[in-house]
């Protein structure tokens, strides 16, 4: 449950920042703004909302290396929680300890078939 809400997290989280890297205005942006270039200031104006994206992306990327570390950490532990089957049965999801293997008795061979033909009597 936790490890599906993570995931759900994970890939929000990486879209917004997607969609904020690509609102933003890039570096080279202002070199057009100085030969007349009027589409240089976007949307929200000139300076306006530089802060406020940046900001924006910096606690998305926060928000996504804690969220990283979480997924790791969560996949390297081992599973022992236990599930129910469909027929109702308790199984662990875990892998049987060698302690808990026990070896079964040793069969002992059956007695060998008599290799003498049967005696039958001649049909008369």
């Amino acid at each position: 449950m936790l490890l599906t809400a993570l995931t759900i997290i994970q890939v929000f989280s990486s879209l917004a920042i997607v969609a904020l890297v690509l609102l933003q205005r890039g570096r080279g942006a202002d070199a057009g703004a100085g030969f007349g270039a009027g589409a240089s200031g976007s949307v929200f104006g000139a300076r306006g909302a530089t802060t406020g994206l940046s900001r924006a992306t910096a606690v998305l990327a926060a928000v996504f290396m804690i969220n990283s570390l979480a997924l790791a950490w969560l996949g390297t532990r081992p599973n022992t929680t236990q599930t129910e089957t469909l027929l109702g049965e308790q199984a662990a999801q875990t892998a049987p300890t060698p302690a808990s293997v026990t070896p079964s008795a040793p069969v002992e061979p059956s007695a060998p078939a008599s290799t003498t033909p049967e005696s039958t009597t001649p049909a008369q």
